[in-house]
Formats: structure tokens, C-alpha cells, sequence
């Protein structure tokens, strides 16, 4: 009787936590990048009445009696399926397979081995954009870290070469071009700044210290020079469903998780995927999956409902008994 009641109010539990998750899922279709989460109940510990006992030459065997205290939560686990790549042009890109772009809050140099030591963050949104500083950034304002380029005296024209042992975040360089305008660090702007395939980030040299031209008028020689600023990295693990959410859009690893090992790379390379430039990946939520889960565990609530009410009844009976 009330075993029959502390049941049914753990499976009112079970399925309100489910119902939450379910309308995580639906409040995020269309939020970039978003994987949804699948919830799985389990069932709550038993009570030996009887334990189970073998047969022997002079008795049968006898089974076990159990009785249960309804349902908890088993597991909330993530679908990391790819979702469909949606168009939106721009200084944007998405990954075509496995893994995710590095970011973080400040700038720094990550070893590519170590990299699950440091509190970098991972996303699979490609919202990109240059900042006032000239660093690549996300659209939260994130560094974003790739492979710098390594071709000397500062002249990074297209094609470069790169740094793939450490990880640093993108940024238009410094001290660039010809020492007779180049005095200190050079502030340059670049216009038609995009990400190819390969995530090479290039951009066309619009002007230098805000100069077009030099003292005799003349064109300044690196101006409309097309340079890279970078290739963009990008990162896999063995077990990505064991990523933990940070919010926004971006995933956590450590080393004592459950990701398993990870492995930097550039999009393109024999073991990492290529980008879709001007892509952004929409959200995996199934709609329809989600409606018709939201509509059996709204029947399972109120199921655990009238347990309750029956229960309740029961407890009105023995009550009345007296009288």
C-alpha cells in the first residue's frame, strides 16, 4: 500500500526529470550546433521478500520475491550525430564529420599532446569574425586557436607554411611588410577575409597604419596582397559523448573524464575532416521524435498519478475502518 505510493511518487520523479529534458531538446531546434539528449529510465532498488534458493533431491527450487520502489533516472546521454549543414554564408564554417574547433577565453600557446591539461572550450559552431585586436574570435567572443604560420621575416602570403606543434589563437600579424612604413607593430586591415575548406584563413591587406599609399603617393607594395592568417585546428576524441557542457554551445574535456584520447589536427588531413565554408551545422533535435516521447512520459506522469489518488483511497478505507 504504501510502498504502492512511495513508487509511484519516485516514477512522478522519473518523469518529470525526463519531461525536462525533453523540453531542453525542443527549446533548442534551432540553436546552432545543439546535440540533443536522450533520457533512460531505471528501476529503483528492491526489497527481498523471499531470496532465491536452489532445488534439491527433496525440494524444489524456489525463486526470488522482490518487491520495487518505482523508477530513477538511468542515464542522460548525448547524440553527437552530425546535423544537417544549413547555408548562411559569411566568414563561416562548420566541420563535415567528427570533431570540433578550440577556443578560449584569453590567448596562449597549448602543446597539441596536452592538450586535454589545459580548460580549453569546443565547439562545433563556426560563427567567426575578426575583433578590433585583429584576433579571430567566435561569436561569444572566444579566441579562436589554430596553426600559425612560420614563414620568415613576418610575411605570411599565401600559401604558408605552419607551426603543428602548438596550438595559438589567430591574429592578423604584426611588424609586417616593408621596413620603410613599418615602424613598431603595423596595424593592418584586411577586407575579403574568408576560411577555405582547409580552414587556411586568408584575407586581402586593405591598408597598413591606415595608409594606402607611401610618402611619394605611390601605392604601398603589400596593399591588396591576399596573406593568411592561419589554419584553424581541429580537435577529436575518442569517446566525444563523453564531452560535459559548458553552456552556449561549447563542450569540456579533462583528463580524468571519460573522453578517452584526443587528437589535433587540420580540417583536410587523411584522419580529420574537411569544413564547409559559409556552412553552419543546425540542431540534431528530432522533432517528431521528441513530440511523440513527450506524449508517452505525459501518460506515464499521469499513470503515477492515479497510483497515488488509488493509494490515497486505500489509506481513506482503513481510516474509516474505525468508525
Amino acid at each position: 500500500m504504501l510502498r504502492a505510493m512511495d513508487s509511484a511518487v519516485a516514477g512522478l520523479r522519473a518523469h518529470q526529470s525526463k519531461l525536462d529534458v525533453i523540453g531542453h531538446n525542443i527549446a533548442n531546434v534551432n540553436t546552432y550546433g545543439y546535440k540533443s539528449q536522450n533520457y533512460s529510465f531505471t528501476e529503483a532498488m528492491y526489497q527481498t521478500s523471499t531470496s532465491s534458493t536452489q532445488g534439491s533431491q527433496t525440494s524444489g527450487g524456489v525463486n526470488a520475491a522482490q518487491y520495487g520502489y518505482g523508477s530513477l533516472t538511468g542515464s542522460i546521454s548525448m547524440d553527437m550525430t552530425a546535423s544537417t549543414p544549413t547555408y548562411v554564408g559569411g566568414f563561416n564554417a562548420t566541420i563535415s564529420g567528427e570533431g570540433f574547433f578550440v577556443t578560449y577565453a584569453s590567448p596562449g600557446t597549448v602543446d597539441v599532446t596536452k592538450i586535454k591539461e589545459t580548460d580549453m572550450d569546443y565547439t562545433r559552431v563556426g560563427q567567426f569574425k575578426i575583433d578590433s585586436n585583429g584576433y579571430m574570435v567566435d561569436s561569444r567572443g572566444n579566441f579562436v586557436y589554430g596553426y600559425q604560420c612560420t614563414d620568415k621575416n613576418g610575411d605570411p602570403e599565401y600559401p604558408a607554411n605552419y607551426d603543428v606543434a602548438n596550438l595559438k589563437p589567430l591574429k592578423v600579424p604584426d611588424n609586417f611588410g616593408t621596413p620603410a612604413y613599418n615602424t613598431g607593430e603595423s596595424k593592418i586591415v584586411l577586407t575579403d577575409i574568408k576560411i577555405n575548406n582547409l580552414g587556411e584563413v586568408t584575407g586581402t591587406i586593405k591598408s597598413i597604419d591606415g595608409k594606402t599609399l607611401d610618402a611619394n603617393g605611390d601605392k604601398l607594395p603589400d596593399v591588396g596582397k591576399v596573406i593568411t592568417l592561419g589554419r584553424v585546428a581541429v580537435v577529436t576524441f575518442q569517446n566525444p559523448e563523453g564531452l560535459t557542457k559548458k553552456g552556449d554551445y561549447y563542450y569540456g574535456a579533462t583528463n580524468d573524464d571519460n573522453t578517452g584520447a584526443a587528437s589535433v589536427g587540420s580540417p583536410g588531413d587523411p584522419a580529420t575532416a574537411a569544413l564547409m565554408a559559409g556552412y553552419l551545422e543546425a540542431s540534431n533535435v528530432d522533432l517528431a521524435k521528441e513530440f511523440s516521447d513527450m506524449i508517452t512520459t505525459q501518460r506515464g506522469f499521469q499513470a503515477n498519478t492515479k497510483m497515488i489518488t488509488v493509494s490515497d483511497e486505500v489509506l481513506n478505507e482503513l481510516v474509516n475502518m474505525k468508525r
